[in-house]
């Protein structure tokens, strides 16, 4: 993967796919992820003429650690990468855990940002009137109990599942992520996209769990800018199935997003429900 260098010196993994100079569609990964690109989803942006622009966020695959960063910190990744593309504006999307990181990016630089695309995005941790946790499978209990309990006790909980994602194939995530996975689910980790998805999961965990430990940090804490601020559209996505990030958390933003476009996909599962709408989110997405 081509590796730029941030103005503070950081590196930064990054891929960039699709037209030459066709406008950027910039996604954000989930958690754990890298830059890796799904096919699917990059046939879909590249159908309508657009660039899809992934990278690792700070501390997966390749890009430098940023310790202690927030949800909002990511922002300024997004415009170095845009700059280093000579790109003046573009289309933010983020799935599960990209989803907060593509809202910052509406919320903080509205001037660079047409319209966000949010699939299966978790809430705040600590939203008025949410469970967060309510709903989800119990790895996601283990997962995010560790975080509360500190930085030390999350790196012992995310070193220990390291071994298992660094080898892990298509065939292995049923079993990882059991309790997470509901048939729908179940049913779309075949082909392209269950490949896809355990070769981004080995990327993620390529030099070490810093990425994915600062991640759900961040997802515990105040993430450093108000939804309520965001101006330009929204798309929110969210299936009903989803037992990774629960219908709950859709609904949610859905009421504290002013601008937000809100679609509740009966059936649908936290995998599944990127797969078979892609081309519509898109669509609408490009509406913006």
């Amino acid at each position: 993967m081509p590796i730029i260098t941030l103005p503070d010196g950081r590196d930064l993994e990054v891929e960039v796919t699709g037209p030459d100079d066709g406008p950027v569609v910039l996604f954000h990964h989930g958690t754990p992820g890298g830059s890796a690109q799904f096919g699917g989803m990059a046939r879909e942006v590249h159908a309508r003429g657009h660039r899809l622009v992934t990278w690792s966020r700070a501390g997966y695959g390749a890009s430098t650690r940023r310790a202690g960063r927030d949800v909002a910190a990511e922002v300024a990744d997004a415009l170095a990468v845009l700059d280093h593309l000579g790109a003046g504006t573009c289309l933010v999307a983020g799935w599960s855990g990209g989803g907060p990181h593509a809202l910052a990016c509406g919320a903080l630089a509205p001037a660079r940002v047409r319209g966000v695309l949010s699939i299966a995005g978790v809430a705040p941790y600590h939203a008025d009137g949410l469970d967060f946790l309510d709903g989800m499978g119990q790895e996601n209990h283990d997962e995010f109990g560790a975080a509360l309990a500190g930085e030390a006790a999350l790196r012992t909980y995310l070193d220990a599942a390291r071994p298992g994602l660094l080898q892990i194939t298509a065939d292995d995530i049923v079993a990882e992520l059991e309790t997470l996975l509901p048939p729908v689910d179940r049913d779309a980790l075949t082909g392209e996209f269950g490949d896809f998805l355990a070769a981004e999961f080995r990327q993620s965990v390529a030099v070490g769990v810093d990425g994915w430990l600062d991640d759900d940090l961040a997802f515990t804490r105040p993430w450093g800018f108000d939804l309520d601020a965001i101006a330009v559209p929204v798309h929110v996505w969210q299936g009903t199935d989803d037992l990774m990030v629960p219908i709950a958390h859709g609904r949610w933003l859905a009421g504290h997003l002013p601008t937000a476009v809100v679609h509740l996909e009966e059936g649908q599962g936290h995998l599944s429900l990127g797969i078979g709408t892609m081309g519509r989110m898109l669509d609408e997405l490009l509406e913006s």
